[in-house]
């Protein structure tokens, strides 16, 4: 039976979002622009010492009135970019972990939760223009769909132009594009259309440089970016509109193919270096330099047409409807730049070393803008033209947007919410570390320290399953180009980094995946035994890629919520857990160790009873409300408390890492020393001021690791 975890059905609106009207977003998304394209992270600079530079003013703009975060990572390559980008898992557990030619073996699952699904059944008005990368034949002349269950049409997206394969998007002048919405009954609700400009050439409305569609010898098959650009660009105006007058928010996400190769086919268009007209070094540039600036330039220009229908959205030269201020707007790149002219005199990763493909910072580390006026220099601590350095992975994007939306955030994501950081409201959550692949090779960041382990037939420090291994420490702080090799002086570091890494799954053949599984346990059935689980298959056009079943492993994400009461009498691990959920109520009783790596949840109507347990993960438990752990026992890491509480008195909770503590207290018993809860740090206090015991009425105190009563 396959699993299929329903978790957009038991979507919630949170308090988060409650207190504050709901952003639109806006994600603009570019394809191998290294990491030093942006003004701040070096071509202001080339700009002010007389050298080479791109022209990026709209970027410019947003970096000026926004935040520039200059630790922020997307993958090495395009698919699995886009798959954790839109999943929220790293590559050691999505599906797509390499650019596989096979669009089934990179595909985004039919469970797998994308951005698309959460903020259409949010309610948010969905649109998707560019390189998806996913579900569709690389013929240019009669291109098919080879997997429905992993189109954006499937996944939430309910306006679409867009490219479905990679081979495909290897030019700009496709001949057709996949469109949505189309005819009732279409096969996967896409259909592929003529790549033209024709929808537009008369509209007014689109005067701004590059809408040069008009000029007698733009080519009649279109340069698909700016097929791309005009699509967002309607969608935009449109529901701009709309939310002005019904509040309903919307979500965009334009995934140009610029600056992608190949770079010589902006030089057809008319007018395409029109830009660097009067800038003396442009013709000392190679051909391939001027071509990319062109190209980031021109996809700059359509950048600017969108921030301006956001400022003005019926076009009439009154911005008195404009919605920019409550828009969300994410600029970032999925990989890092390729090698080539433009890196090399225009500098275009920055000075970091490596390329696209490669486990280096250059081939991971990416521009990233956000800007949001109504939050910066506003609601966050975040300032207009500052720079942040806090690390920040493109597995983040969607547990931000389930926070901004007020939706519950799927379970056991890679990524976390950084939308305590962008609003000031809330707890900014820690993820300890990122994680990357690059074929052989695979990374760890945590804090300023990356770990790189490579099995290429480089000099070994050690064996690893029959292959050479090449281990790398850097400083990043002190060493950002990663020149000096610190490892052999840090071996202790080394080993707890290799550890963790190992245990992300990174190690795994590709086609690897987490996989989704339902409680079926009968009343009183333990969670580590055979057969209680249901199986996960994931398979396509008769071809089964996957077939997970039988005792739990540490890449499963499972969810108790079938009303029968179950034990964890062994020690047992997943990658996420949830408890609860549904209406009725869902018991488990823990004696052994439970391992949520990423998270261990107890959402509403369930019930964890700690009988000496542990509950382990590497980041958090988290009690929501409607929930309640009771008992006593041990967690390992952070402890979010917004649920109930119940605890026994005679033994402590002892909490192995912070408490952030919230929801209701209750303590079953009382012993001398009063101490109900002790951890490494208590933050938050519980609603209820003192708890009854035995008729006897006892306050709740607190210290700065210790939650004790007194009476």
């Amino acid at each position: 039976m396959k699993s299929l975890l329903c978790l957009l059905g038991f979507l919630t609106f949170t308090s988060f979002a409650a207190a504050a009207e709901r952003p639109n977003i806006l994600y603009l998304y570019v394809d191998d622009m290294g990491w030093g394209s942006i003004g701040p992270n070096g071509q202001e600079d080339r700009k002010a010492q007389g050298k080479p530079y791109v022209l990026t003013p709209t970027l410019d703009k947003l970096a000026a009135a926004g935040v520039n975060f200059t630790r922020a990572y997307g993958c090495t390559v395009c698919s699995p970019a886009r798959s954790s980008q839109q999943t929220g898992f790293h590559q050691g557990y999505t599906f797509a972990d390499r650019n596989n030619p096979d669009n089934a073996m990179k595909a985004i699952r039919t469970d797998d939760v994308t951005m698309g699904d959460i903020l259409a059944k949010a309610g948010y008005t969905t649109g998707y223009w560019g390189k998806w990368g996913y579900g569709g034949s690389k013929d240019m002349k009669n291109p098919t769909l080879d997997n429905i269950q992993t189109l954006p049409t499937s996944h939430g997206y309910q306006h679409v132009v867009a490219e479905l394969h990679h081979v495909r998007a290897h030019t700009f002048f496709q001949p057709t594009l996949w469109t949505a919405p189309a005819a009732k009954g279409t096969v996967g609700g896409l259909e592929l259309k003529p790549n033209s400009m024709a929808k537009y050439t008369n509209n007014k409305d689109y005067s701004n440089y590059p809408a040069n569609q008009n000029h007698p010898n733009y080519p009649k098959t279109a340069y698909c970016d700016d097929v791309y650009a005009f699509a967002a660009l309607d969608f935009i105006r449109e529901n701009a509109q709309e939310y002005n007058k019904t509040g309903k928010p919307f979500f965009g996400l334009f995934a140009a193919q610029i600056p992608h190769a190949p770079f010589g086919e902006v030089a057809k268009l008319p007018g395409w270096d029109q830009q660097y007209k009067d800038k003396k070094f442009f013709k000392g540039l190679k051909t391939q330099s001027q071509e990319w600036c062109a190209m980031v330039t021109r996809i700059d220009a359509h950048f600017g047409n969108l921030l301006a229908a956001l400022e003005d959205p019926n076009g009439d030269g009154d911005k008195s409807d404009s919605v920019a201020d409550n828009t969300l707007i994410i600029f970032q790149s999925d990989n890092g730049g390729p090698s080539g002219f433009n890196n090399n005199e225009i500098d275009a990763n920055g000075g970091l070393s490596g390329n696209k493909g490669s486990i280096q910072e250059g081939g991971i580390r990416v521009p990233t803008l956000m800007y949001w006026p109504k939050m910066i220099n506003k609601g966050s601590s975040l300032k207009a033209g500052s720079n942040t350095h806090q690390v920040i992975d493109c597995t983040d994007l969607l547990p931000t947007f389930c926070d901004l939306a007020g939706v519950e955030t799927p379970i056991g994501l890679s990524g976390v919410s950084i939308a305590p950081l962008l609003t000031g409201r809330g707890e900014q959550r820690v993820r300890d570390f990122v994680i990357h692949e690059a074929g052989n090779s695979a990374s760890i960041i945590r804090g300023k320290y990356k770990f790189v382990r490579a099995r290429k037939g480089a000099k070994a420090s050690k064996k690893k399953k029959g292959k050479e291994i090449k281990l790398a420490l850097y400083d990043l702080d002190k060493d950002p180009a990663e020149k000096n090799n610190i490892a052999k002086a840090n071996p202790e570091l080394v080993k707890t980094l290799d550890a963790l890494l190992t245990a992300e799954q990174v190690d795994q053949p590709a086609g690897f995946a987490n996989t989704y599984h339902q409680w079926l346990g009968k009343q009183g059935s333990s969670i580590s035994a055979e057969g209680n689980w249901s199986e996960y298959v994931y398979e396509n056009v008769g071809k089964k890629y996957i077939n997970e079943s039988g005792q739990p492993k540490a890449f499963w994400i499972p969810r108790m919520a079938n009303g029968t009461a179950a034990v964890a009498d062994k020690n047992v691990e997943f990658l996420g857990l949830e408890v609860g959920g549904q209406d009725s109520i869902q018991k488990l009783t823990v004696t052994a160790k439970v391992t949520g790596r990423n998270e261990i949840r107890v959402a509403k109507n369930g019930q964890v009873s700690l009988e000496g347990g542990t509950l382990s993960s590497v980041r958090w438990t988290e009690i929501e409300e409607g929930g309640s752990l009771a008992g006593h026992g041990s967690i390992e890491g952070t402890l979010y408390c917004q649920g109930a509480l119940d605890l026994s008195g005679q033994s402590s909770l002892d909490v192995k890492g912070a408490a952030v503590l919230g929801g209701e207290l209750s303590v079953s018993s009382i012993t001398k020393n009063m101490v109900v809860l002790k951890a490494e740090s208590i933050v938050g206090r519980f609603k209820n001021s003192e708890v009854q015991i035995g008729g006897q009425k006892y306050k709740v105190n607190y210290s700065s690791t210790a939650v004790y009563l007194s009476k």
